[in-house]
């Protein structure tokens, strides 16, 4: 049911409880609610995330480095509750102002450097550790071309088309068609590149392809908003070639189940060693 009948008050006011899934925690305002201090492990990296798509880039990443040998990557990854609001926690906080996950700080500095916003991170892990991001100015540059693309146009998948089709109270119809033409767009653009190319930036692997796999990877392997047959997510033939070739990869096997404690598949709460994760893997 779509409601024609709204129009906009003359001043808006701040309803805390709409029927939304996440009205509880949704807010106008930035800060702290509440007084804790975040949990620090024994490793360098400490990330505090939830296994959303966003948080999925970098736990992805990290496997990535330590498949890759990097045995500085290794990492602690703490549950953060978006639910319950543990991202407004004060030293959630201190880490993202801007209250959302993923969020990691690198205790290898002194003082330790606090990361938030997905692409940062993956730049930042990538700079650190020198992978990921190919040396050709050609390819390095598509690499940034596509990891940006991916941090303008989730929004309208996630906050435009997953929010409306998925967890809005009722059903509107103008805000669903609106978005879902716009992820539809998205899908074709992300097609097209792909049927002349292997991975985002060419023939190489890199974080273009980790941040926009969990999204549109995600999506059209029916793993987000249950919309794959209302996407008609089977057209994009290149699309789906590419989001099941790096779903093989044994590092993205290991990063999505990472502070994940949903779902049918593999569930891994938090993650402290290598050992956590081969054995949530094995059930």
């Amino acid at each position: 049911m779509s409601d024609k009948s709204y129009t906009p008050p003359k001043i808006w006011t701040w309803e805390k409880e709409d029927g939304s899934q996440f009205s509880k925690t949704n807010r106008p305002i930035s800060g702290p609610t509440h007084e804790q201090a975040l949990p620090v492990g024994e490793h360098d990296l400490q990330l505090y995330s939830m296994a959303t798509p966003n948080g999925q880039k970098v736990t992805i990443m990290l496997e990535e480095l330590l498949e890759a040998g990097e045995k500085a990557a290794d990492y602690d990854a703490w549950m953060i509750h978006i639910g319950d609001g543990d991202q407004f926690s004060s030293g959630f906080v201190g880490v993202n102002p801007n209250s959302k996950i993923p969020a990691l700080m690198d205790h290898s500095h002194n003082p330790p450097i606090r990361l938030f916003e997905s692409g940062s991170i993956l730049q930042y892990l990538a700079d650190k550790f020198g992978r990921f991001v190919p040396e050709d100015l050609i390819a390095k540059t598509e690499c940034r071309n596509w990891l940006f693309w991916q941090v303008g146009s989730a929004p309208y998948l996630g906050g435009g088309f997953g929010h409306f089709y998925n967890y809005a109270p009722y059903p509107m119809e103008y805000p669903i068609n609106r978005f879902t033409m716009e992820t539809k767009r998205q899908l074709d653009v992300l097609d097209k590149h792909l049927s002349f190319n292997e991975y985002m930036a060419g023939e190489e692997y890199s974080i273009a392809d980790m941040a926009i796999w969990p999204w549109y990877g995600g999506l059209v392997l029916g793993k987000l908003y249950d919309a794959a047959t209302f996407l008609q997510v089977d057209e994009y033939k290149h699309l789906q070639r590419w989001a099941k070739q790096i779903a093989e990869r044994p590092a993205v096997q290991r990063g999505v189940i990472v502070n994940k404690t949903w779902g049918d598949d593999a569930q891994l709460k938090e993650r402290h060693s290598k050992a956590d994760v081969t054995k949530a893997l094995k059930g």
